[in-house]
């Protein structure tokens, strides 16, 4: 059974990227399935840190973004998931290619929710491991803002 709340098209989930750092840094979403979301970003000029390795910093942007879109599936419209904390393990160095993150819930409750990142290179070695915490909160109304 599916833990989503909100369509799965990956046309419309690469949709909402459009214009902002995921499109920047090259993420795609490129599946979907009952609990887990994937996207892959490569290495490259905009992801490598000074000395070609895969930058840290892009790593935590893509298993937020993973994150944090697993997260908005989970929920109704009529609410938004933020980001309250995230952390990361950078376990092995990229210098080329594409990474591949994974993100799936540790625990998905009424106001939390707790996701596990994965992301690994082109032979499936894991590359980095993190943890992001969302809070659900009640999205603005437009006049809000």
């Amino acid at each position: 059974m599916s833990l989503w709340k909100q369509p799965t098209d990956l046309d419309r989930l690469n949709a909402w990227n459009r214009g902002c750092l995921v499109e920047h840094l090259g993420m795609r979403i490129t599946e979907v399935g009952d609990d887990y979301v994937r996207g892959t970003m490569p290495v490259d000029a905009r992801t490598k840190q000074p000395f070609g390795l895969l930058h840290g910093g892009a790593s935590v942007a893509l298993a937020e973004s993973l994150g944090s879109l697993a997260g908005v599936l989970c929920i109704e419209s009529s609410e938004m998931a933020v980001g309250l904390d995230i952390n990361a393990n950078h376990l092995r160095a990229v210098t080329d290619g594409v990474v591949t993150g994974t993100a799936r819930p540790l625990h998905v409750g009424r106001t939390t929710q707790v996701w596990e990142i994965r992301i690994e290179d082109e032979r499936a070695r894991l590359v980095c491991i993190s943890r992001l915490t969302l809070a659900v909160v009640p999205r603005p109304s437009p006049h809000a803002i």
